[in-house]
């Protein structure tokens, strides 16, 4: 579900009452540890970390208009989804997440290559998501994002 939100104020009022704090939280976690550089808004009808322009000014290749994306965070029908894209990028990043998973949920993870879907929002692995949001830089991210548009 994409929101017509032009903040993530307003994104974060249009949530269902449940959804709310939990969203809340994850937003400014993810704020409070992303990695320097990014910036916090919307993007794709979702809350949106991104690459600023003026770090860089190419944007996204398929819509270089906006900034390049790396972290999203939606409320969908069914689960809390983290969008991030670090994991689909790197291996070794997705398999360490997998692995600590476990450690950190007593839920099973439900996951596809860069979406973690979390059902149930009381038990969301908070430190976990603190600790993910350090294991990549923004000029790490782009060297791996211009990388891939190489091939």
């Amino acid at each position: 579900m994409t929101s017509a939100a032009t903040t993530p104020e307003e994104y974060i009022e249009q949530l269902p009452e449940d959804r709310k704090a939990p969203i809340t939280k994850l937003n400014n976690l993810i704020k409070k540890h992303m990695p320097k550089g990014l910036e916090a808004g919307m993007g794709y009808g979702m809350l949106a970390y991104y690459v600023p322009k003026s770090i860089y000014p190419a944007g996204y290749h398929c819509k270089p208009f906006p900034p390049l994306p790396f972290i999203n965070l939606a409320s969908q029908k069914n689960f809390i989804a983290l969008y991030h894209s670090g994991m689909y990028a790197k291996k070794e990043l997705y398999d360490w997440f997998v692995s600590e998973y476990p450690k950190h949920c007593k839920y099973k993870l439900d996951m596809g290559k860069s979406c973690v879907r979390f059902k149930k929002i009381d038990d969301i692995p908070y430190n976990l998501i603190e600790q993910l949001m350090s294991k990549m830089s923004v000029e790490e991210w782009i060297g791996i994002y211009e990388n891939a548009l190489k091939k």
